[in-house]
């Protein structure tokens, strides 16, 4: 996607490539991105956004253990502090 041009380029590709179903779940997990850096307890965050605490979970193990992709884009989109975000058992 980085030879896309502009925001609405990168929009045309992803909604040609997903279902609207996954673009919803795509969705999901970006927003809850920024509540788990900030450490916000999982019940919380369902409670805010109404992602389920599965798709949290989810989110979280990849925030530690992923390959980085959601830090990285966080942190291009101001959206990070310097805490980690940890698993949570909620």
């Amino acid at each position: 996607m980085a030879g896309l041009g502009s925001a609405a380029e990168v929009k045309a590709f992803l909604e040609d490539l997903c279902t609207p179903a996954e673009l919803e779940a795509i969705a999901d997990r970006w927003r809850v991105v920024p509540l788990l850096l900030l450490e916000v307890p999982y019940r919380e965050i369902h409670d805010r956004t109404g992602v389920s605490v599965t798709t949290i979970g989810r989110v979280a193990r990849c925030l530690a253990r992923g390959t980085g992709g959601y830090r990285l884009a966080a942190e291009h989109l101001s959206l990070t502090t310097h805490s980690h975000a940890k698993p949570d058992s909620h």
